[in-house]
């Protein structure tokens, strides 16, 4: 269950984490989410122009980067408490479905109302529309108070996975701090964020970045189809120490893995059905990367773990569980080049 931390830096006290199910599989990694969301899922068969498109409810669950990944890594039988911003009537209800979930987490309470977020997906044409809202404003207490929460975590934790967007009112330059404390705390730090705040982070430096081919051309300025551009992309990041470990998906071609010792193709396995959405796909493929990497398994054999988990979320509509069983099966598929 839930621990919030008071909105008032002087009766702030130290949150307090209730495990859900006890798990013992291996340590546990903390994420952190600073603009989570709630979900609400509706389907409807054809979306009309005129009329009213008469939905169904498919789900309601919170969202948000690093919430998913510890959900994630929770289901492969991994550890992880997420860290997280929850504000008014939203965040309580953000709170109570984590905790109906089984999730541990703390929620650091915001002035802001936490954001909701709608996914419209379309059964006739299998496809799915995401609105979402920017989210709240936090003032530099509130972000300070993340830190803080952050820090008493870090120093247990093996692996920080820092997810998603920065909200409104934070400095460009916060995951870059967030990077930093993890270090001075002995951790590492997994970021898969995108805009600024990716930039300053990796002036920082961190030790793993995941980044799609979006972000990966923001940062290159021109586009990255292949494996030759994600190589020239990671190359880069490697040199000039923005990453010790960088990953660039490239959708159905797969993802690259860079480290020191080379840079190793992973080729995405053949789907077993209809790609339905990639919207999960990028959080799930992190769950995997880091749970494996927590576990000992090298850099390439986890990016292989997390391209075949990437592969499976792809099975299953807008940001829904993928098949952890459907995940592992694709794991033997995943071809290895290079390295």
């Amino acid at each position: 269950m839930s621990a919030a931390a008071s909105t008032d830096p002087v009766t702030a006290e130290t949150p307090r984490v209730e495990s859900g199910p006890e798990n013992t599989a291996g340590p546990a990694t903390v994420t952190l989410t600073m603009n989570p969301t709630i979900d609400l899922c509706w389907e409807v068969e054809h979306l009309a122009g005129i009329g009213k498109n008469r939905a169904r409810v498919r789900s309601v669950a919170v969202g948000g980067g690093g919430i998913n990944v510890a959900r994630h890594i929770a289901r492969f039988g991994g550890r992880a408490t997420a860290v997280h911003t929850a504000g008014g009537e939203v965040g309580l209800r953000l709170n109570r479905l984590l905790d109906e979930e089984g999730i541990d987490h703390v929620a650091v309470d915001i002035g802001d109302d936490t954001r909701e977020a709608l996914v419209l997906f379309e059964a006739g044409t299998h496809r799915s529309y995401h609105i979402v809202p920017p989210g709240p404003r936090l003032n530099e207490g509130e972000g300070q108070r993340c830190l803080e929460v952050l820090g008493r975590f870090a120093g247990s934790s093996p692996y920080v996975v820092a997810s998603g967007s920065l909200p409104g009112g934070l400095p460009d330059h916060y995951f870059a701090t967030v990077a930093r404390h993890a270090k001075e705390a002995g951790s590492r730090l997994v970021l898969d964020t995108s805009g600024p705040a990716l930039r300053a982070a990796l002036a920082e430096g961190v030790f793993l970045f995941r980044c799609n081919r979006t972000e990966a051309e923001s940062l290159t300025g021109r586009p990255v189809t292949g494996f030759d551009d994600a190589r020239a992309l990671n190359e880069r990041l490697l040199t000039t120490g923005a990453a010790e470990i960088a990953v660039t998906t490239l959708g159905a071609l797969g993802a690259l893995c860079s480290t020191a010792h080379g840079h190793t193709e992973l080729h995405a396995p053949p789907l077993p059905g209809t790609p339905l959405s990639d919207a999960g796909a990028g959080d799930s493929m992190v769950a995997a990367l880091t749970m494996e990497l927590a576990a000992g398994e090298d850099p390439v054999s986890a990016c292989a773990s997390g391209v075949a988990t990437a592969a499976a979320a792809m099975l299953t509509p807008s940001t829904e569980p993928f098949d952890v069983e459907v995940a592992r099966s694709l794991r033997p598929m995943v071809r290895i080049t290079g390295g």
